[in-house]
């Protein structure tokens, strides 16, 4: 078996820069990113499941873990929602503060029912799902994600996970029901908006059908919005805006 977190950990890691070179090229450059960084450990899984578009987390996120940084974005945008304050868009200069949620709340992973691992496999399951909801992943485009995630470090048994999840068939439904409290529903959705940035209809329409069937009201899609724009910083110079290779 493998740790769910970690796993999670590392999708949520740095991108791998460029997209020319061989795939042993792209895992050596994984494997550097692994040493300055250890969280960054998959981060070449991160990029072959589209969490780049162009821009990447910022390294606030990426010290606190992904289990904890989607439930700070998460609780940052359901207190800026109850305090009623407007969406800001446009995030402040600098890199912006970033806590892990309180103890006390239903977004702390201590909080889930189901237990932190299972949760933490839903919100991977979320991400894989909002990765593929352009539908580029084909026959083709798996063969060669499978080809590089087993140059990235991750391991076998995640990589086999991994594999599964992205030829299983998107399943709104049962991704939904992973969500058992209000907080996670939010962690959720907060989780598939860091995935990808909505550059197309398909993907701006995964999105909105995911906030429809999680009961989100508008103006709550509109603070995670807000908030994981904020959360997200151009891509290094040279990394691809679109790294399909």
């Amino acid at each position: 078996m493998f740790d769910p977190k970690k796993l999670l950990d590392d999708l949520l890691g740095s991108q791998v820069p460029g997209t020319s070179g061989t795939v042993r090229d792209k895992a050596g450059q994984a494997v550097q990113m692994a040493k300055d960084n250890p969280l960054a450990a998959g981060a070449l899984a991160a990029v072959l499941l589209g969490t780049g578009a162009g821009r990447q987390v910022t390294g606030a996120a990426v010290r606190l873990g992904g289990l904890a940084a989607i439930g700070g974005l998460a609780y940052k945008a359901y207190q800026n929602y109850k305090a009623g304050s407007a969406p800001e868009q446009a995030p402040a200069a600098g890199e912006p503060e970033l806590l892990p949620p309180p103890k006390d709340t239903a977004f702390h992973p201590s909080q889930a029912p189901q237990g932190e691992d299972e949760f933490t496999l839903t919100l991977v399951r979320a991400m894989i799902s909002a990765a593929k909801a352009d539908g580029h992943v084909d026959d083709e485009e798996r063969q060669k994600i499978a080809g590089k995630l087993s140059l990235a470090g991750i391991g076998a048994n995640a990589e086999k996970f991994l594999m599964a999840e992205l030829e299983r068939p998107l399943d709104v439904d049962t991704l939904v029901a992973g969500a058992r409290t209000d907080a996670q529903k939010l962690e959720l959705y907060t989780a598939s908006r860091l995935t990808i940035d909505p550059e197309t209809r398909a993907e701006r329409g995964y999105l909105d059908l995911l906030a429809g069937r999680l009961g989100l009201p508008d103006a709550l899609v509109d603070h995670v919005e807000a908030t994981v724009s904020a959360a997200k910083v151009p891509a290094a110079k040279g990394t691809s805006p679109n790294p399909r290779w």
